[in-house]
């Protein structure tokens, strides 16, 4: 068979392709979720180095950044002597997550940043920044607004990704000129799926923070209404 080392290349390059091995790095899908083994290397990392340093590896932030991206983990200082990989997952490997510790004071926690919305609110942000047009639609809360994507130059309203379910999350913007996501309809199916009554004032972002490995970042604080429904809880004069 003349084309045999043909046929024998091209199966060859086949089984390539169909395990991954030439697919780039940061569209492997293993590099899409939470991966509980890596979360716990990665913990167990941040435990040894804070108890030989009493202090622990993250990346200096200013004092205002927003509270769940505020101390991401810096690697460079827990490998290869407390962890022998960078994991695969983290946006330094090309994965979709940023590492980071919640709790630092009293309980420091490694926790994961989807950074699947950091590109889409970086864009819209510098849209909002140099429109010199009312960008709002309508008012759904004080201080928060829907966003009129037409002004803007957009042809369809922004979605993104939920890190907690199927669900595409709408934009929003704040009266200070700054998009978020917006966690309402995750918040809502997790409080009646888990039977959960909040008291009002309450950040309910918290009970998302607990239940899972990912926080809901780039929002703004919610509580409940009567109903039992999540409603923004948002004043920019308070900071």
């Amino acid at each position: 068979m003349k084309n045999k080392p043909i046929f024998l290349v091209m199966l060859l390059l086949t089984s390539f392709l169909l395990s991954g091995c030439l697919f780039p790095q940061e569209e492997r899908v293993e590099n899409q979720i939470p991966d509980e083994a890596q979360l716990i290397a990665v913990q167990n990392a941040v435990d040894q180095y804070k108890a030989e340093t009493g202090v622990l590896p993250i990346k200096n932030k200013e004092m205002d950044t927003d509270i769940f991206i505020k101390y991401p983990i810096d690697f460079s200082k827990l490998v290869p002597k407390y962890l022998a990989n960078v994991p695969g997952n983290s946006y330094e490997k090309g994965g979709i997550f940023q590492y980071i510790i919640w709790d630092p004071e009293n309980n420091p926690t490694v926790k994961l940043v989807d950074l699947r919305s950091a590109e889409t609110l970086r864009e819209l942000n510098l849209r909002l920044l140099s429109s010199k047009y009312m960008m709002y639609k309508e008012q759904i809360a004080d201080y928060v607004y829907s966003i009129d994507y037409k002004k803007l130059g957009y042809t369809k309203e922004l979605t993104v990704p939920s890190p907690y379910s199927n669900n595409h999350l709408p934009l929003v913007a704040s009266t200070e000129g700054k998009a978020y996501v917006d966690y309402s309809i995750d918040l809502a199916q997790f409080l009646k799926e888990h039977d959960i009554k909040p008291k009002s004032g309450e950040d309910i972002r918290m009970y998302l923070v607990e239940a899972y490995p990912v926080v809901p970042a780039y929002s703004l604080p919610y509580t409940v209404n009567e109903d039992n429904e999540p409603v923004f809880m948002y004043d920019p004069t308070k900071k």
